[in-house]
C-alpha cells in the first residue's frame, strides 16, 4: 500500500506538488488556529499551536518529502514576506519623536538579553544556536526577531522552529503573570505600560499584559515595544557584518537580507503614506496584521516539520531553563529602572 501511495505521489506534476506543499503548511496553520481556541491551548496562541501540530505530524507520519519544495518555499520565502508585512506595525515618526530614551533602554535590553543568554549557554553547556535565538527573541520582538536573524547567522531550520515555539510559550506565560501581578505593583498606569513594553517578548504579549492597566498603559507599552522593534534592523545588519568577518578568508558568503529593506519600506509607508496620504483605515491595517499572522504561522509550520522529537528533548531543556532565568532577571531589572526613572 505504501509503495502504491509513493507511486501515486510521483505521478502528481511537480508544479502541483509545489502548491500542495504551500497549501499543506497553511492547512496546519488553520488547525493551529482552531487548536488555539481550546482551553489551555488558547494561552499559547495560533503560532505555538501550529508548530506543535507540525512537530507531532513529523513524529507520527514523517516528513512529507513529496511536498518538500512547497514546504521549503513557505519556511523561507513566505517567512520573509511576513517579516516585510510586519513592518506596518512600526510607527517610525512616533519612535523618532518620543522614543529616544526608550530606544536607548531598548538597546541596553537587547545587549543584556543576547549576551547573558550566550554566556549562560556556555556555563550550562546548552545548545548555543537555540539559546542565541531565544536571547534575540527576548531582547527584540519574539518570533519575528528569531525569524529575521536565523538565516543571517545560518541557524538550522529545526533550531529556528524550536526557538519560535519556546518564545511564543514563554511570552504568553509572562504576559499573563504580569496581569496577575499588576494590582499589587507600586506602578502608575504609565510606568506599568513602559515596564510591559520593555520587558515582554512580542507586540501581542505587550498588548495582552498592558491593556488591563488602561489606555495610558497600553499606549506607553506599545510605544516602548515598538522602540525595540525599530532596533531589529540595525541588529540584523550588525550580525550580518559579524558573520562576514567570521567567514572572511573562506568562500562562504553571507546573503544580504533584502527582506529587511522591505521591512523598512513598509514601516515608512505605514507611517507616512498609508493614512496621511493614501486612505487606509484601521480595519485595513487589521487585515494586513491578520495576513502577517497567517503567513508567519505557515512559515513556522514549515520549520516545525523539520523538528525531531528526540532532538527537541536533547536540545530544548537547557535553553528553556536559560530563557527562564534571563526573562525573570530582565523583568526585575526593568521594573526597578521604570520605578526609579519614569
Amino acid at each position: 500500500m505504501m509503495i502504491n501511495t509513493l507511486r501515486q505521489q510521483q505521478t502528481i506534476p511537480e508544479k502541483m506538488r509545489f502548491f500542495l506543499g504551500i497549501a499543506f503548511t497553511f492547512f496546519i496553520a488553520l488547525l493551529g488556529y482552531f487548536l488555539a481556541m481550546v482551553p489551555g491551548f488558547s494561552l499559547t496562541g495560533q503560532l505555538a499551536s501550529a508548530i506543535l501540530i507540525a512537530i507531532v505530524y513529523r513524529q507520527v507520519a514523517g516528513y512529507p518529502e513529496w511536498l518538500r519544495r512547497g514546504i521549503t518555499f513557505s519556511s523561507k520565502k513566505i517567512l520573509r514576506f511576513a517579516i516585510i508585512l510586519y513592518g506596518i506595525k512600526l510607527n517610525v515618526s512616533l519612535i523618532l519623536q518620543d522614543g529616544l530614551p526608550i530606544l536607548l533602554l531598548g538597546a541596553l535590553i537587547i545587549v543584556f538579553s543576547i549576551l547573558s543568554s550566550v554566556w549562560l549557554s556556555k556555563v550550562m553547556k546548552a545548545n548555543t544556536s537555540i539559546t542565541f535565538l531565544l536571547g534575540a527573541g527576548t531582547g527584540i520582538c519574539g518570533a519575528a526577531a528569531i525569524a529575521a536573524i536565523a538565516p543571517i547567522v545560518e541557524s538550522k531550520e529545526e533550531d529556528t522552529a524550536i526557538g519560535v515555539g519556546i518564545i511564543a510559550l514563554f511570552g504568553t506565560v509572562f504576559s499573563i503573570g504580569y496581569t496577575i501581578l499588576r494590582p499589587f505593583l507600586p506602578l502608575t498606569e504609565s510606568q506599568y505600560g513602559v515596564w510591559s513594553g520593555i520587558s515582554l517578548h512580542e507586540v501581542a504579549h505587550v498588548a495582552l499584559a498592558a491593556a488591563p492597566g488602561g489606555e495610558t498603559a497600553l499606549a506607553m507599552g506599545l510605544l516602548a515595544k515598538l522602540g525595540r522593534v525599530f532596533l531589529l534592523v540595525p541588529v540584523c545588519f550588525l550580525f550580518m557584518y559579524l558573520m562576514k568577518r567570521k567567514n572572511a578568508g573562506t568562500k562562504q558568503k553571507v546573503a544580504f537580507p533584502w527582506f529587511l529593506i522591505g521591512f523598512i519600506l513598509m514601516s515608512l509607508a505605514g507611517t507616512y503614506l498609508l493614512g496621511p496620504i493614501i486612505p487606509f483605515s484601521e480595519s485595513a491595517t487589521n487585515v494586513v496584521t491578520e495576513i502577517t499572522t497567517w503567513c508567519l504561522t505557515a512559515a513556522m509550520v514549515g520549520l516545525g516539520l523539520s523538528v525531531s522529537l528526540k532532538d527537541l528533548k536533547d536540545k530544548a531543556l537547557k535553553p528553556m531553563a536559560i530563557i527562564t532565568i534571563v526573562s525573570v532577571v530582565l523583568s526585575i531589572f526593568t521594573f526597578f529602572i521604570v520605578k526609579w526613572f519614569y
